[in-house]
């Protein structure tokens, strides 16, 4: 049995869970998340929680039950409290700024690099080194942190760059001169 999927998920106060099928619409305080889950799964829910169970022991199914669970449980999180990744920028001259919903980034490039946000996520900047990507859905939050990573990511000689915070940055220590 997967550890994960055998454990329950509690319902917040103010979130409304609907179960149509495999359907699963969840409703808060913050907005809404509906997702179709696999077939190989059960999605029960008893009074102030969520069981998932799977149907059969096959592979596919032990595979997905774990996943179902967390799916959900994150779906029920998001409407609740969100979720947000943050972003440093390191780097002479590098920064970031939002203009409208857009980000623009200016990390050593001849051009700035403008990134526009899907909708649903809103990004922040505090003082011009410090991205805050926040939404409700932690599949999209990750996804356009990890976009916005690519446009430079931390390099290992100097550690410039665009990294998650509290990421450690494996340094080299580069050419030694001849004598």
């Amino acid at each position: 049995m997967s550890r994960i999927g055998k454990r329950p998920i509690n319902i917040p106060a103010k979130v409304v869970v609907s179960i149509d099928g495999q359907k699963v619409s969840v409703k808060g305080p913050k907005g809404e998340l509906s997702r179709e889950l696999p077939a190989e799964v059960i999605i029960e829910q008893e009074g102030e929680s969520i069981q998932v169970t799977r149907r059969d022991e096959s592979r596919a199914a032990r595979q997905r039950h774990g996943l179902c669970r967390t799916l959900i449980a994150n779906m029920v999180q998001g409407v609740s409290e969100g979720f947000q990744k943050r972003l440093e920028i390191q780097g002479v001259g590098y920064r970031a700024q939002v203009q409208g919903r857009n980000l623009i980034l200016n990390v050593g490039y001849s051009n700035p690099v403008e990134i526009n946000p899907p909708e649903g996520i809103s990004v922040a900047v505090e003082n011009n080194t410090n991205v805050i990507i926040s939404g409700i859905n932690k599949e999209i939050v990750g996804n356009t942190a990890a976009k916005i990573r690519d446009v430079r990511p931390p390099e290992p000689y100097k550690g410039k760059g665009i990294r998650y915070a509290g990421e450690q940055v494996r340094r080299k220590a580069g050419k030694t001169g001849k004598k």
